[in-house]
């Protein structure tokens, strides 16, 4: 047998090396999770030798995490709702009239992914405080739709550009509206990458961070990110808590993307066609 030649076995050295730097952290995440204080003051990056899951229940309580995952689902699901019917509809009409006023709108949805969000902070917060929402789900499903929705039409977009516009012609013909002709012929052919707008935008407002301090800060309504940060703050010597807390909040994304990973790969090729 001919052996593999010497770039190959460079190769696969390079990509062992860049396996073990990104699963490194998870194995440190997961380590220091399951020891005491004790023992993460003797050794933190040992494996531990007697692992405990007494930091998961006192991170549970102690940092009312139950309260805030039920937050972030609610505003997650929220906003992820309306960024799939918003998104979808108007990448749809973006797609099929490429030309003209189209084609103007479609620049400027993807001016609005280019410049950064931090820019309207002020005017977006007053007009959440006009509104009477500050420290409700509605001030926050609010603005991620908005902030989210020129990367939803721009994915939506390439991939609706790839699918023949005879499905809807044909539904047209039998009598159906263009709206319904969306939504039951359309709209079912681009679950792929509804598959990647779902997982990628709930990334982003599962995470986020600032946004919830700023609005929902001391409300009670705290997402994730925002208990997580008081709860550092309050036990920052016992980093056992804190792990466990990171790794009980990070379990529905993990959970979601290993469901929809085969759409989010789907999604991309589509759109990269289109």
């Amino acid at each position: 047998m001919k052996k593999p030649p010497l770039g190959r076995w460079l190769l696969e050295i390079v990509m062992a090396g860049a396996g073990v730097a990104f699963l490194f952290p998870v194995y440190a995440l997961v380590t220091l999770s399951l020891k005491t204080p004790d023992q993460i003051a003797d050794s933190p990056l040992s494996p531990p030798t007697s692992p405990t899951t007494h930091n998961f229940s006192a991170a549970w309580t102690s940092a009312s995490l139950g309260s805030a995952l039920l937050n972030s689902a609610v505003v997650t699901a929220l906003s992820l709702m309306l960024l799939i019917a918003l998104g979808s509809t108007c990448a749809y009409v973006l797609a099929r009239r490429a030309q003209g006023l189209g084609y103007g709108l479609y620049i400027l949805f993807l001016l609005g992914i280019v410049l950064p969000f931090q820019l309207g902070m002020i005017p977006l917060y007053k007009l959440v405080d006009d509104l009477g929402w500050l420290g409700t789900y509605q001030g926050l499903v609010l603005f991620y739709t908005g902030i989210q929705l020129p990367f939803t039409v721009f994915l939506y977009t390439g991939f609706v550009r790839a699918l023949p516009s005879d499905y809807a012609h044909a539904a047209m013909i039998d009598g159906c509206t263009q709206l319904q002709a969306f939504v039951r012929v359309v709209f079912p052919l681009l679950r792929p990458i509804t598959g990647t707008v779902v997982i990628l935008n709930a990334v982003f407002v599962w995470n986020d961070f600032f946004t919830p301090l700023l609005y929902v800060g001391g409300s009670g309504k705290e997402t994730v990110p925002v208990r997580i940060f008081s709860f550092v703050g309050q036990y920052v010597s016992d980093h056992g808590l804190v792990f466990a807390g990171l790794i009980l909040a990070a379990l529905p994304v993990i959970a979601a993307f290993l469901v929809l990973q085969q759409y989010v790969i789907k999604g991309f090729a589509g759109g990269l066609k289109g």
